[in-house]
């Protein structure tokens, strides 16, 4: 439990590093009229959020890795065409989970799906220490939705209703998954505290 809480915490001091909206959206829009700087601050602000997204997505840290590269690409040639809306992050990852969706639709069937424990889902793919590894295991006992929305949550720090709309999903259907996936959390780490103690 104490390796789960340690991992919380890093997470939430990585989510501290993330632009607020207003500053994001003023990024996109010089990144529009192509100052390199501009995008050398936002792909900082936003790369880990990226990863963790792409990774909850595709379950596979070399796809996750090409999708989140794709989607910067994507990005620096599209910045011009975003309008400020309050919700940039929602922008980026409607371009990420899209570009899953294509690149699915183009092997003609889902993406190869990888053992989650092949990829530090805090961040860290060579990460082997003991919170990233607690981490891994438990975030295994979710579904793909749950799993979505713990991460997003935690890592992005995006709102329920932002989920909501982001997933497609109505708004109590998020915050149910979200409730069951953390009672899922609890019963797996306390079964596995009570495994080591016992």
């Amino acid at each position: 439990m104490l390796a789960l809480m340690m991992t919380v915490e890093r997470i939430v001091a990585e989510r501290k590093r993330a632009l607020p909206d207003k500053e994001c959206e003023a990024l996109l829009e010089r990144i529009g009229r192509g100052e390199r700087e501009a995008f050398d601050a936002f792909y900082r602000a936003t790369d880990r959020m990226l990863y963790a997204y792409a990774l909850s997505l595709t379950r596979s840290h070399h796809d996750a890795q090409d999708v989140m590269m794709e989607t910067y690409l994507k990005i620096r040639a599209a910045a011009h065409l975003y309008r400020p809306m309050g919700k940039p992050l929602a922008w980026v990852f409607t371009i990420e989970r899209n570009l899953v969706r294509s690149h699915q639709r183009s092997l003609g069937k889902e993406l190869p799906f990888a053992d989650i424990s092949e990829a530090e889902l805090a961040f860290d793919p060579s990460n082997q220490t003991e919170e990233a590894i607690v981490l891994r295991a438990a975030l295994r006992c979710l579904s793909e939705d749950e799993r979505q929305i713990v991460i997003l949550h935690a890592v992005s720090g995006m709102k329920h209703r932002e989920l909501s709309e982001l997933l497609d999903m109505p708004l109590s259907t998020i915050l149910s998954k979200y409730a069951r996936a953390l009672a899922k959390l609890k019963t797996y780490l306390t079964t596995q505290e009570v495994r080591s103690n016992g």
